[in-house]
């Protein structure tokens, strides 16, 4: 469902942050003679999944019902990529694919966690999430995208910082996502709820918002999780 006292141009601008999160994804795929494969497979299947949580979203699957437990948006929203995320590590040829990742890529990724934070910030201002979720409260993550760009070419690409340095920003900047991800999480209409009882977080139930818990955080996550296995192996 749409959130009507939105400005248009909100969404619109959500809706470019995560094809940029899925453009810099995609350029983390570093296999010499199958790069073209890779991309269309990935792409293919971030397209289908990004379809059907908007099937889903609009549909009203989400929202209508905030009293299930487990809620609607962690079952069929969160959980898959998770557990895709689990495969990845816990298999031999899922390790293989992780270490192969380029790592500058996998830094610069976390760039959308800038237009991500101004959108949450607008989503506040219309009463869409809380407080909490934003710079001005318990959200410091865009502390993460504003030194993405300055880790990714002086730290990675450049090589002047040095592997201790890398996994430390990466370990940090995973907890400030953790960090939010727990509160936004708390803070959603459900039986789980624990905070913001006066303007919860209303919006990752509605289109296309919904991407940012389905999408966008997964990639972040697995970004960082990819990189750090990268880092302590090479240590």
């Amino acid at each position: 469902m749409f959130l009507p006292q939105i400005p248009t141009y909100v969404p619109w601008i959500f809706a470019l942050t995560t094809i940029l999160t899925i453009y810099l994804f995609c350029r983390t795929i570093h296999y010499p003679g199958s790069q073209k494969a890779q991309h269309y497979v990935i792409i293919i299947c971030l397209v289908v999944w990004l379809a059907l949580q908007t099937f889903l979203t609009l549909k009203g699957v989400y929202n209508t019902d905030t009293t299930a437990m487990p809620p609607r948006i962690i079952m069929l929203g969160v959980f898959p990529p998770l557990l895709t995320i689990v495969l990845l590590f816990v298999t031999k040829a899922g390790r293989q694919v992780v270490d192969n990742l380029s790592l500058p890529a996998l830094t610069w990724v976390h760039v959308v966690r800038i237009p991500v934070e101004i959108v949450l910030f607008w989503l506040y201002l219309h009463q869409a999430v809380p407080q909490l979720m934003t710079f001005e409260g318990r959200n410091f993550d865009i502390l993460a995208g504003i030194t993405a760009p300055l880790v990714a070419y002086v730290g990675v690409t450049k090589g002047r910082l040095n592997r201790s340095v890398l996994l430390a920003w990466n370990v940090l900047c995973l907890g400030l996502l953790l960090n939010i991800v727990i509160n936004a999480a708390l803070s959603v209409p459900s039986p789980l709820q624990q905070f913001a009882f006066d303007q919860p977080n209303v919006a990752i139930l509605n289109f296309p918002y919904s991407w940012l818990p389905t999408c966008i955080v997964p990639i972040v996550l697995f970004s960082h999780l990819a990189a750090i296995r990268q880092l302590t192996r090479k240590a």
